[in-house]
């Protein structure tokens, strides 16, 4: 059956399609297996609870009649603005708006959050822009630059405020006190008049989001989404997002544009479970690594399984503007695929600072597919942090995920990288992909195989950023892996390092390089595999383990916790890129090599050198067979179905001939267009 909905209608109907509903809510409360409905273009002020769930037979689809034409929006226009001094105005909301939660008095707090608790989940929104939050009326009339903002720095930030111009956005400011049951709000407008400008207020916590677990096999296609009051989102309480299925199995949710987010964007997260929820912040008795750990055998209690969560598919996204996090997700988005979106500008007012920060976020990303994003001037773009076991981060664009140089640190705020791989016992697989970042890769994990990839970037956090030194001595961070292709917890371990594969890369130092800084460190910024020296080759490893003798237990100890062999192989490397010890024939260049991104008919386009320079240097092709098995979950690099890959497809899918060459491209060019 269809279902209509128009915001337009000059009444409320009955879903059909001569009297539509005005809210899409309504048809939310009775769409059934099989069902559709049909949303007509125009702002919808409401928050969408899925009351049913579909089956994988017969989903249940929401879809935007015009794309992008049905606006599904958190917030409340806010007209009655009176000036009150020199550029600030004034303007007061009665708190029964609110309901039971009110944005404008729930502070953004919680486990890993690392910036001081002065921020509100709600927001001001100025012409499509969240304005900044300050903390004091004196800031939010003085109306200063904030010198840790993104927003004046980053190249390729948007159409600001003013006539569509770029500028400084941190210095639209506000500010907010409670006073008589009431919200009173100051927004520094720099010289606008709010009466004419397009000026709302974030009022609901979510955009599209069951209130339930287990509202699976919905589709959500063609929507516009935006001005959600989030809340904090860490991995071991539950996660909300402007949009997100909650707990449960089979979300599609394609081609809509989501932003304006206060924390996340998307949401594949966490179960809700008031046992250990913020159980840190609130009770500060246990570690919060022993509340990630807690979280993920409750998970097997609240029906953490491939039959029942995850599988879900985010397709062909705008996702944008969001200061926590993109996408994010702990455990409900298992078995997942996020592909062809475009991700940018996260976490770039530097407003909110922790542990959850990144383009794509994602705890236990087990048989995640990440492929074909184009993800750019995020705080990070892609972090996969404990359980990334099956992952897959494969044919993505990734650049200017760093710090600008002229913006000053932000209290609580992460480094910056490309791909993070955290805590991770593998396999995770990162092939084919462009990482133009000053930093390509952070690595405290093991079990990772690099493959085809062009990298202008380092490796950081290798042989290190995994274990809490407390009380002077060493407290290891174990964490767990899994049944091959399950959520079914297999064991617990620490971090070991190594077990690393590097194959057909190309290495280029064309980012200056920052001195005196070791690989240990996230800032170090030196491209190439040298870091892999303190690694032993497989010979050197399986030496130790007296094999076709009678083991001995304690004389073995010392090598069960020693570091594991790394592979390397067809690299290639210019402008002094570092090489490992142990590769035997990489490619090496003298030669001034430039790898330079540009735009085309809003298109990003790659120029380089490089090819001509590599000449007749070719590699093999590596398969699954090449890379063997991942060390402590004893599972192979291959695809989610246990099927073996041969990565003879490139970055544009092209097929790789008999002469292999280096790097994401099958074929040697002078440019390459996205």
């Amino acid at each position: 059956m269809k279902y209509y909905v128009s915001a337009a209608s000059s009444r409320d109907g009955n879903g059909s399609k001569e009297m539509p509903f005005k809210k899409i809510g309504d048809a939310a409360k009775i769409a059934r297996p099989g069902d559709e409905v049909i949303v007509a273009p125009g702002v919808y002020r409401e928050h969408v609870i899925p009351r049913y769930a579909g089956t994988e037979e017969e989903r249940i689809v929401y879809r935007s009649e015009k794309p992008l034409g049905a606006v599904i929006t958190g917030s409340e226009k806010l007209s009655d603005w009176k000036p009150f001094e020199g550029n600030v105005w004034k303007a007061e909301v009665d708190n029964g708006i609110f309901g039971t939660y009110n944005p404008y008095k729930e502070m953004v707090c919680g486990d890993w959050y690392f910036a001081p608790t002065n921020k509100h989940t709600g927001f001001v929104v100025l012409n499509d822009r969240m304005m900044y939050e300050v903390t004091s009326l004196e800031a939010c009339l003085k109306g200063e630059s904030d010198p840790t903002s993104w927003a004046k720095a980053v190249p390729g930030w948007e159409a600001g405020f003013v006539d569509g111009k770029a500028s400084d956005e941190s210095v639209y400011q506000w500010f907010t006190e409670q006073a008589e049951g009431k919200t009173i709000l100051y927004a520094n407008f720099q010289g606008l008049d709010p009466r004419s400008e397009d000026v709302e207020i974030a009022v609901r916590r979510n955009c599209f989001m069951p209130v339930e677990n287990g509202i699976s096999y919905i589709t959500v296609s063609g929507f516009d989404i935006k001005n959600a009051a989030t809340t904090w989102a860490p991995p071991a309480a539950y996660q909300d997002g402007a949009i997100g299925p909650h707990w449960s199995k089979g979300w599609i949710i394609e081609d809509c544009e989501v932003h304006n987010s206060r924390c996340c964007g998307i949401s594949l997260g966490k179960y809700r479970d008031p046992e250990n929820d913020m159980y840190f912040y609130t009770k500060h008795v246990k570690s919060p690594t022993q509340m990630e750990r807690d979280a993920v055998c409750r998970g097997q209690y609240h029906g953490w399984l491939k039959e029942k969560v995850g599988s879900h598919i985010i397709r062909r996204c705008h996702v944008h503007h969001c200061e926590q996090t993109g996408i994010v997700g702990r455990m409900g988005g298992v078995f997942s695929t996020i592909e062809d979106c475009h991700i940018h500008h996260v976490c770039n007012s530097q407003q909110l600072g922790g542990a959850e920060t990144a383009g794509i976020k994602l705890h236990a990303a087990i048989d995640v597919t990440i492929r074909r994003n184009h993800i750019h001037h995020c705080i990070m773009g892609v972090w996969l942090d404990w359980q990334a076991q099956g992952a897959r981060i494969s044919q993505n664009l990734m650049h200017d995920n760093i710090r600008p140089k002229n913006a000053q640190p932000a209290l609580g705020a992460m480094f910056s990288n490309d791909i993070f791989i955290e805590f991770g016992h593998g396999p995770t697989l990162i092939d084919n992909n462009v990482l133009l970042s000053e930093v390509s890769a952070a690595i405290p994990s093991e079990g990772l195989a690099f493959v085809h990839n062009l990298m202008l970037g380092s490796f950081v956090l290798v042989n290190s950023g995994v274990d809490s030194v407390v009380n002077g001595q060493r407290e290891p961070r174990y964490t767990p892996y899994h049944i091959r292709h399950r959520t079914e917890v297999a064991g617990f371990m620490t971090i070991l390092h190594g077990d690393d594969r590097i194959y057909n890369n190309i290495f280029l130092q064309q980012h200056p390089i920052a001195e005196d800084k070791k690989p240990t460190e996230a800032s170090y910024t030196t491209v190439g595999t040298a870091p892999f020296d303190i690694f032993p080759t497989y010979d050197e490893w399986i030496s130790h383990f007296m094999m076709g003798e009678e083991p001995n237990m304690g004389k073995l100890a010392t090598y069960h916790f020693g570091h594991l062999p790394v592979w390397l192989g067809g690299n290639a490397y210019f402008n002094g890129a570092t090489v490992c010890q142990h590769e035997k024939a990489p490619y090496q260049s003298d030669e001034p090599a430039y790898v330079r991104l540009a735009e085309k008919d809003g298109k990003p386009v790659l120029e380089t050198n490089i090819y001509e320079l590599l000449k007749d240097f070719c590699c093999g092709i590596i398969t699954t067979e090449t890379l063997g098995k991942a060390f402590e979950p004893e599972e192979c690099f291959e695809n989610t179905d246990g099927t073996p890959i041969t990565f003879d497809s490139d970055f544009f899918g092209s097929h790789r001939g008999l002469k292999t060459i280096p790097g994401p491209f099958a074929e040697a060019a002078e440019s390459y267009i996205f």
